[in-house]
């Protein structure tokens, strides 16, 4: 063989040797990256299921909306994720993602539109009312917190509401009220 071909043979199991150790210690050292936490499932941890009073078909109305927009609320991941898909009529769509974390014993979100918006949240849930805030950036890269409500009325009926702050919490503003009315009830 020549020196060449040695070398390169030489690196590529090194290479080969240090991918294999990397992927063993990831295997044995991060259980609870991989799924096995030892904790109960999402299906069965009644913090994940404390926003199920959302899930199901829903027409929407909110003020200055001449149409019926609609949602679809529904879960994936082994009842671990929430969705709602959304449409608010006049092609504005978008995508809300929630999930309850038992690492910290608190809601995650975050919402994406086809207008390019992106807002991530955390919140809490209690007694059929969720919270949930966090930042974003106005147009002139003033700091903004948004806060979204979503509050079970009755079996039929949710409302939520999207609120901003610019001075920290202090006041806030309603950006969007949407009354939630489930279809074929």
């Amino acid at each position: 063989m020549s020196q060449n071909l040695l070398v390169l043979r030489s690196r590529w199991l090194r290479k080969s040797t240090f991918l294999v150790a990397i992927a063993v210690w990831l295997c044995s050292s991060t259980p609870r990256a991989l799924g096995a936490t030892g904790a109960p499932s999402c299906a069965a941890n009644p913090n994940s299921r404390q926003l199920d009073f959302w899930l199901g078909n829903w027409n929407v109305t909110f003020p200055g909306m001449p149409s019926t927009a609609s949602s679809e609320v529904y879960l994936d991941l082994d009842k671990c994720l929430l969705i709602e898909s959304w449409d608010g009529g006049k092609g504005h769509t978008g995508k809300n993602f929630l999930a309850y974390s038992p690492d910290d014993n608190r809601w995650h979100g975050l919402f994406a539109d086809n207008q390019g918006r992106v807002h991530i949240f955390e919140g809490k849930i209690e007694n059929g009312s969720a919270e949930f805030t966090g930042p974003s950036r106005g147009p002139n890269g003033e700091t903004i917190l948004n806060r979204i409500k979503v509050r079970r009325v009755s079996d039929t009926q949710v409302q939520q509401s999207w609120e901003k702050s610019t001075d920290n919490g202090a006041t806030w503003a309603l950006e969007f009220r949407g009354d939630y009315s489930r279809q074929n009830p």
